[in-house]
């Protein structure tokens, strides 16, 4: 799936030492080692796990000393020299931010990482970061019906200090595709099963946005799941998604995305209409979104 959608012209992959652990950095070092100089590997740090031997302890650590040691781990993982872009996968409250930043200043004055990123940082903490290190991008998740950043500051404030903004989960965790509705059923270990959005009676209650995705697609002759991309896409030039897949006609189809315009009255067509729909359901379970940085 990597190397097609190398093939495809996709450049940027995202990894984490959470995913797995480890197994998603050691498959993606492997995938892409056949073009490594024309791509950029982006990975994460920052969740409580022993850098050698994956044990998931409950939640974060930034400390100096750990980032280090998970970062020497990484780079054997993803057969590189260099990891492109590095986020902190969760602000940590024990640890200063800048002592953060300043121990990935350190690690790209090494060369063992290239660039820093934050990821779910709240505003007020990306200042206090980016004035230690350039903080070059932002993840978070963005989406037609995730738009928390739109209000909280977080987009303006990477605007104004030309940070980029990578948006995960743009479909939506799927449902934004129009493939997921109130009677589908998910594997046992899918987070959906405990993420609020997705019960029963919220999907039923989403339906809406999805209905509003599909009669655009009709019109701009692509799918509902492409809409929400190239919504996306539309917001600003410095905003990349990361849409995920398992599926290689679900890649190309996402790909498709960048083949849609919207042009201004679409877009506020698309606003004005969601704008209608309160969506229901937080987008994580409340143990998940604690972890979250807010404005203090």
């Amino acid at each position: 799936m990597i190397r097609a959608a190398f093939d495809r012209g996709v450049t940027f992959f995202d990894t984490a030492e959470a995913y797995g652990p480890f197994l998603n950095e050691e498959l993606v070092g492997e995938a892409v080692a056949p073009f490594r100089q024309q791509v950029a590997i982006a990975s994460k740090f920052g969740f409580d796990i022993d850098p050698k031997t994956g044990e998931r302890r409950p939640g974060v650590n930034s400390r100096p000393e750990h980032i280090r040691a998970a970062v020497e781990e990484m780079l054997k993982r993803l057969k590189v020299d260099s990891i492109d872009l590095l986020y902190q996968h969760r602000v940590d409250p024990a640890v200063p931010i800048e002592d953060v930043a300043a121990t990935l200043k350190e690690l790209i004055e090494q060369g063992k990482v290239k660039h820093y990123g934050l990821s779910e940082a709240a505003a007020k903490t990306i200042r206090r970061a980016h004035a230690v290190h350039p903080v070059t991008a932002l993840q978070s998740e963005y989406s037609l019906w995730t738009r928390d950043i739109e209000q909280n500051g977080v987009l303006a404030t990477c605007e104004e200090l030309g940070i980029g903004f990578v948006a995960f989960t743009p479909l939506g965790a799927g449902f934004l595709t129009g493939k997921i509705d109130a009677k589908t059923t998910f594997d046992a270990t899918d987070f959906r099963n405990i993420s609020p959005r997705f019960s029963a009676e919220a999907r039923a209650a989403n339906q809406t946005v999805v209905d509003l995705l599909k009669k655009i697609a009709e019109k701009k002759g692509g799918t509902p799941g492409q809409i929400a991309l190239a919504w996306l896409l539309a917001q600003k030039p410095w905003i990349v998604p990361i849409p995920g897949t398992t599926k290689l006609h679900r890649l190309e189809e996402n790909l498709g995305a960048v083949n849609i315009p919207l042009v201004t009255d679409d877009l506020r067509g698309i606003d004005a209409a969601v704008a209608k729909v309160e969506v229901q359901g937080e987008r994580l379970p409340a143990a998940v979104l604690k972890m979250i940085d807010r404005e203090r």
